[in-house]
């Protein structure tokens, strides 16, 4: 990579923090009534930059702990992947009445409503969780993002950005899984890439259910009304890192290359999404960036940006909305910049496997 470029690129992140108080005083009047635990205050913006398993550039605090907002429904979804893996979900085509327990489902318009339409956002699941409906109806509960009243469609048929549908799914993986889901993330993802154990996942205050007579509690899609995962940028960089390398860590599938493909396929009704990641398919959400890309994203900004085709992994915590596709034109700009830089397209996911362990080491900070 050309260091010039890649240090102006830094330099320009720098300079977009997000203005978001620190202290979460605009938290009620953005998203309504808080639920969840939320930090004294934010970390400031930092990032990350992964090249071929490398670190090429860091700026910030990278090991500040703090909410990841929305990116945490990327990490649910991996989670239905991994119960997809494991079998204990057949397939995301079952409704979830086979699965809940809890009578979540027992209405006929709820009956009909499968995992893939909670995880590509067309579910339209009707009711209530943890005193909020899915009508998204209020001031009180829902602050700016409340919405007008309209008809519910049919699953399946009518796409919309709902946390009240995000959080019910997690209950019902919840109820697969028989154990806390920040327990299985450790478990079976988090560990098994060396992440640090400095990440919390938080429920809601009134989120704790009984589960095969246990009391456990459930984990909501984001920090819209406090809680959530509230984690590391260089912790989110090596999940980001497991998925660009379609789920293979040191060797070890820790999830299927299958449901890493089908997560991040686009669905045919909506916006430029798939099973809980944000696609470049259309190259809409980032004109500069190939559109292969694809990203988790929360509010704030929190973004992690994997890009397979120049083998790249982006994290940047707390920046501005707009901002993101300039620093991803400026990092393709430092690879580009630099005659054969560029990875040949069919050797991308699969040509730097041989550096993993060099890669490890280089995540660790230890060189």
């Amino acid at each position: 990579m050309d260091s010039a470029l890649l240090e102006q690129a830094v330099a320009y992140a720098k300079t977009q923090a997000s203005t978001i108080p620190a202290d979460f005083s605009t938290q009620v009047e953005t998203f309504g009534r808080v639920l969840g635990p939320l930090p004294k205050s934010r970390g400031e913006t930092n990032g990350i930059i992964i090249r071929n398993g490398y670190i090429v550039a860091e700026w910030g605090d990278t090991n500040q702990i703090s909410p990841t907002y929305s990116a945490a429904k990327s990490f649910l979804s991996t989670l239905v992947g991994l119960a997809i893996d494991r079998g204990l979900i057949k397939s995301v085509h079952d409704p979830m009445k086979q699965y809940a327990t809890d009578g979540g489902y027992d209405s006929p318009h709820n009956a009909k409503i499968t995992w893939e339409n909670h995880l590509n956002q067309t579910s339209e699941w009707e009711g209530t969780m943890f005193g909020k409906n899915s009508n998204f109806l209020g001031a009180e509960e829902f602050g700016r993002g409340q919405r007008r009243p309209r008809e519910i469609k049919e699953p399946g048929t009518f796409w919309e950005y709902n946390d009240v549908r995000i959080n019910r799914m997690s209950l019902t993986l919840l109820e697969v899984w028989k154990k806390p889901l920040p327990q299985v993330l450790k478990d079976e993802i988090m560990d098994r890439i060396g992440a640090s154990h400095t990440w919390q996942y938080h429920g809601y205050f009134n989120s704790q259910v009984l589960i095969n007579g246990k009391q456990m509690e459930s984990v909501s899609g984001g920090t819209r009304w406090g809680g959530g995962l509230w984690i590391s940028a260089r912790d989110e960089a090596r999940f980001g890192y497991l998925i660009l390398r379609r789920g293979e860590w040191k060797g070890r599938q820790i999830i299927s290359e299958n449901w890493i493909r089908q997560a991040t396929t686009p669905a045919a009704i909506g916006l430029d999404y798939g099973y809980l990641w944000w696609l470049n398919t259309k190259r809409k959400q980032y004109p500069s960036a190939p559109a292969n890309s694809f990203a988790a994203l929360g509010a704030g900004s929190n973004t992690i940006w994997i890009d397979p085709e120049h083998d790249l992994v982006v994290v940047w915590r707390w920046h501005q909305d707009k901002s993101a596709d300039e620093l991803f034109k400026r990092i393709l700009a430092a690879i580009q910049n630099r005659a054969g830089a560029v990875p040949d397209r069919e050797e991308g996911v699969i040509g730097t496997l041989r550096a993993e362990d060099q890669a490890t080491c280089r995540l660790t900070g230890a060189d």
